[in-house]
C-alpha cells in the first residue's frame, strides 16, 4: 500500500500494476463466488462474511477496508492483514460482481487439511475464483525479516515455477517444515488453491516476481 510505504511507495510500483493486471483477469472470469483466501494468525483463523471491515491503523495509516459490499450483517471480529490487503486491492480496481467470502488459514494447517478447504470451496458454486494472498520466503537478504538464509531464493523459485506453471502437484508437495523455517506464509494458502484447482486444468501465468525488502513477492493468474 503506498500510503503504508510513504517515501518508499515508487519500489513496488511494478507489483502493484501486476495486481491490477490480475484482478483484471479474476474480473474477467465473472464467477459466481469469489473467496479471497490468507494466511491469519491463530484469533484470525475462519470464515468471514461479505461486509466485514478490516484497518490499517496498526500500520500507521489512517485507512479502513472491507470486504465487498456491506449486507447488514454485524461481524465480530475485523480480517486479518492478508484479507484486508485484498479488500484494498479489490476496492482499488472498483470489484463489484460477484459475492465475496474471506478464508484466514493458518500457518501450521497440514498440507491434506488445506487441500481439502480448496475442494470445499471449489464445490461451493458453479463459477469459483480464488484470491491467494501470501509471502514466499521472508529470508533472502541480511536485512530480511527472517535474516539469510541459502534455501531461499531456490524454494521461492519453485513455488514461482509453480504459480507461473498452474502446477497443482508441485503446490501440493510443498515442504511445510522449509516453507516454516523460510516464514513462507503463503504456503499454506497456495496449497488451499491446489485443492481448489485440481480437477480444473487451468493455465498459469507469472506476472511479477522479486524480492523487495528481503521477502519474495509474487503475482500469478490461473485461468
Amino acid at each position: 500500500m503506498p500510503q503504508v510505504a510513504a517515501g518508499a511507495a515508487p519500489e513496488l510500483d511494478a507489483a502493484r500494476a501486476a495486481c491490477t493486471d490480475a484482478l483484471g483477469v479474476l474480473a474477467a472470469a465473472r464467477p459466481d463466488l469469489l473467496v479471497i483466501v490468507g494466511p491469519a494468525e491463530e484469533s484470525g483463523r475462519g470464515t468471514y462474511a461479505e461486509g466485514t471491515p478490516g484497518s490499517f491503523r496498526g500500520f500507521g495509516v489512517d485507512i479502513d477496508v472491507r470486504l465487498g459490499a456491506e449486507r447488514g450483517a454485524r461481524p465480530q471480529r475485523a480480517l486479518p492483514s492478508s484479507l484486508a490487503v485484498a479488500a484494498w486491492l479489490l476496492e482499488r480496481t472498483g470489484w463489484s460482481d460477484a459475492p465475496i467470502e474471506g478464508l484466514g488459514v493458518g500457518e501450521p494447517l497440514e498440507p491434506e487439511r488445506c487441500i481439502q478447504a480448496g475442494r470445499d470451496i471449489a464445490a461451493r458454486a458453479e463459477r469459483v475464483a480464488l484470491l491467494v494472498m501470501g509471502d514466499a520466503s521472508a529470508c533472502r537478504t541480511l536485512k530480511a525479516p527472517g535474516y539469510l538464509d541459502a534455501r531461499a531464493a531456490p524454494f521461492d523459485a519453485s513455488v514461482a515455477r509453480a504459480l507461473g506453471a498452474a502446477d497443482v502437484a508441485a503446490l501440493k508437495t510443498l515442504d511445510v517444515e522449509l516453507a516454516r523455517d523460510l516464514k513462507a506464509s503463503g504456503r499454506a494458502p497456495w496449497q488451499v488453491l491446489a485443492g481448489a484447482a485440481e480437477d480444473a486444468t487451468l493455465s498459469g501465468a507469472l506476472l511479477y516476481e522479486d524480492a523487495p525488502y528481503g521477502v519474495g513477492y509474487m503475482v500469478a493468474t490461473w485461468s
